[in-house]
């Protein structure tokens, strides 16, 4: 049995609902597009008079990053690099930067964000829905070549992979794109805008009627109802969890967030992460991570580094929220 959460049951969904303050804030001009890229739906919500122009442009740049980023793509940035045999290659600036940051957060999470375990993610049938449990020989060769810190970083854009690794930017790149897209309606002169990507929220500005954006959690229990929502303000929401992706075989279920120290699903006693931080890029890897990393270390976590707050949720379904963060529970759930 297989699970894909797109859209609205997604990991993370955007609550809109209309307030009644600030009665006297004019109504800017909304405009939304909804986009499939990144294997993934795409919600786009800009409020302001350009905001056709910039939907447009946002459609440009989501097509410009997947044909980057996508590691199915084979004139992309990461087919290239996964087919260089050892050799270097010439990326563009944003397909450096991401790998770049990705590096940084590797070493930042003790390595358990790694964009190298891409093999691994394959080897369990993730990336193609052709589900299967590997043997422990075949994940101990693969391991091998899982460590990022074997990336070398070269002037004017190079990059080389050592032979046999192959990465995958999919554990970052929507935060990364969230991040850009957010940018681009910020300095095109938009009054606020929401970014919804596969359930990845961020948001900048308020609503028309002066109050903040809602982020609704969804419900691991069931991956299609609400766990609560909270007030964000320009802030990137982003969820990762054991529900989202996951198979069955003879009666026990495997998730697609592997841990690269075992090259199988991660055994956490958590189901859902929720990060709420400045930086979609930051929130997305770090999501991964602190999942892999268990309860008490995520709470640790969080606790060291206030750039970041947490919704957790662990398998006895008990919430966990960081200091500041206000969650109004579904009385439903």
């Amino acid at each position: 049995m297989s699970k894909r959460i797109l859209g609205l049951i997604a990991m993370v969904c955007l609550v809109l609902t209309s307030g009644t303050g600030c009665e006297n804030t004019p109504v800017s001009e909304k405009e939304t597009a909804e986009i499939f890229a990144m294997d993934t739906i795409m919600d786009l919500t800009v409020y302001g008079e350009s905001a056709p122009e910039l939907l447009t442009e946002a459609r440009q740049l989501v097509q410009k990053y997947e044909g980057l980023f996508s590691v199915n793509t084979r004139t992309s940035d990461v087919a290239k690099l996964n087919q260089s045999a050892g050799r270097a290659v010439q990326v563009s600036p944003e397909t450096y930067e991401l790998i770049q940051k990705s590096i940084g957060i590797t070493k930042e999470t003790e390595g358990l964000f790694d964009i190298s375990i891409y093999p691994l993610v394959r080897a369990w049938g993730f990336t193609k829905e052709e589900y299967r449990v590997p043997e422990k020989e075949e994940l101990g060769r693969l391991l091998e070549k899982v460590d990022a810190s074997m990336i070398q970083l070269g002037p004017d854009n190079m990059v080389t992979l050592s032979e046999g690794m192959e990465i995958d930017l999919g554990g970052i790149a929507k935060g990364y794109l969230s991040q850009k897209l957010t940018e681009l309606f910020r300095e095109g002169g938009a009054q606020a805008a929401v970014v919804s990507l596969g359930g990845n929220v961020q948001t900048f500005g308020k609503k028309p009627d002066g109050t903040p954006f809602m982020v609704g959690i969804t419900d691991p229990s069931d991956g299609t109802s609400l766990l609560g929502t909270i007030q964000v303000g320009e802030k990137a929401v982003i969820t990762s969890g054991s529900y989202q992706r996951y198979f069955e075989k003879d009666g026990k279920v495997y998730h697609h967030i592997i841990d690269k120290r075992t090259g199988a699903p991660a055994k956490s006693d958590l189901t859902s992460v929720t990060v709420i931080g400045e930086d979609g890029v930051t929130a997305d890897s770090f999501a991964t991570a602190l999942f892999v990393m268990g309860k008490e270390r995520a709470v640790q976590y969080a606790a060291s580094h206030p750039e970041i707050q947490l919704v957790l949720v662990d398998t006895e379904s008990q919430i966990w929220t960081s200091e500041g963060v206000e969650m109004e529970e579904n009385s439903e759930s």
